[in-house]
């Protein structure tokens, strides 16, 4: 296929199955929460059938009022007091752990990894937010964790999702619910954010969905990026010697309409300018670039599309909240967050160790300040003292 990015197809993940079809009605009926829980799937994998749990409750019908004598005169009947919309008790402000995992469907006993983590921060007013990630090679202290077994270690933020997902017993398959609670607990005890109010993890399979039922995005490449994992047409290059061969999917520098594969694709990969880094900066855009194609469609009120949009996400999606709340009231509660409304932030690191004695990431001191000045209400302030943590789209 051309550079610009066009309709070629392919196949998601590693080669372990077919692309898929995309485009059916109801897929396009994308809304925002869902498009927010796409960047978790920036990753190296397939579809996992994950565990999802979240309440699907309705509201409860009211209380019928005590019989009285009937009046001689029929009075009017009152207006019933309007039903409150989903997630009408949900106040800011709120943080969101979005992860993205990285799975092997061949391998029933793959444990998940967790190849993207990102925290969403909407303001008090729920009308602003800030989106921001952390490398996932980011050297954490994962505490102990007695349902895994996981007697706690200092190693890289990734492992802990695996390290969690283990359940002790013969033939036991890996939870990526149980391995997201212990990767919360990691992450909030390293930014010192207290609680997460709602968290996602979404697999590959699942964000190729999403972009291909949105009909592609539209994203500005701010560099040239050669693939490693894709041919030209979306098959996957052929792994030989511990490398991969064969002709490479480029995507040139300019404003670009991906599908599934390719946007998966191009925020994949690393080795970049910049690296790592780059691939994190590449993954926030491309989430703005969703959520401002998502709500162009205004759909974002719409309980029963969204609905529609989880069924069809399937085993793809784990979404978990607090206080009863479902990825409906959520939905709602984000309405009226616009693009141009969330600020992209990117932190930066460096490396622990050096050459073969290389363990893994470190924020600078001007990130770990960020995530202390978020928390304090002064995000604003800090980023206009350090504009270069903004990332421009």
């Amino acid at each position: 296929m051309a550079d610009h990015g066009g309709n070629a197809t392919g196949v998601p993940g590693n080669g372990d199955g077919p692309a898929p079809a995309g485009g059916s009605a109801r897929r396009r009926r994308i809304v925002w929460i869902a498009a927010v829980v796409a960047v978790a799937v920036l990753l190296a994998g397939t579809a996992y059938a994950a565990n999802r749990f979240w309440g699907g409750g309705t509201d409860p019908a009211p209380a019928a009022r005590p019989s009285t004598p009937a009046p001689t005169t029929v009075a009017p009947t009152p207006t019933p007091s309007p039903t409150p919309e989903p997630g009408a008790d949900i106040r800011g402000p709120l943080n969101l752990l979005l992860v993205g995992v990285d799975t092997r469907v061949s391998k029933p006993d793959w444990e998940p990894h967790a190849d993207a983590v990102l925290i969403l921060h909407v303001t008090r007013e729920l009308d602003r937010a800030y989106l921001f990630a952390l490398p996932r090679d980011l050297v954490v202290d994962i505490p102990k964790f007695p349902k895994a077994n996981f007697p706690g270690e200092r190693t890289k933020l990734t492992h802990a999702m695996s390290y969690g997902s283990r359940v002790p017993g013969k033939n036991k398959r890996p939870s990526t619910a149980q391995g997201f609670q212990l990767l919360s607990t990691t992450v909030s005890a390293y930014t010192g954010i207290k609680r997460f109010d709602a968290g996602a993890v979404l697999t590959f399979g699942g964000f190729d969905e999403l972009v291909d039922a949105l009909g592609g995005v539209d994203l500005y490449v701010d560099q040239r990026v050669a693939s490693q994992h894709r041919e030209p047409d979306g098959t996957h290059r052929a792994l030989r010697g511990g490398g991969y061969v064969g002709p490479q999917m480029v995507y040139e520098k300019g404003n670009r309409k991906l599908n599934g594969w390719q946007a998966l694709d191009y925020a994949r990969q690393r080795y970049t300018a910049g690296g790592a880094y780059t691939r994190q900066r590449h993954q926030q855009q491309l989430i703005k670039a969703m959520l401002t194609k998502i709500l162009s469609q205004d759909l974002a009120r719409d309980a029963e599309r969204l609905r529609q949009v989880v069924r069809s996400l399937g085993d793809a999606l784990t979404f978990v909240a607090g206080n009863g709340n479902d990825v409906v009231d959520f939905g709602y509660a984000l309405s009226r967050l616009r693009p141009e409304q969330m600020t992209l932030v990117a932190l930066p690191g460096s490396g622990v160790g050096r050459g073969s004695g290389y363990r893994g990431e470190q924020l600078t001191s001007v990130g770990r300040k960020f995530i202390t000045e978020l928390r304090a209400g002064r995000a604003d302030a800090y980023l206009a003292a350090n504009p270069k943590l903004v990332v421009k789209n």
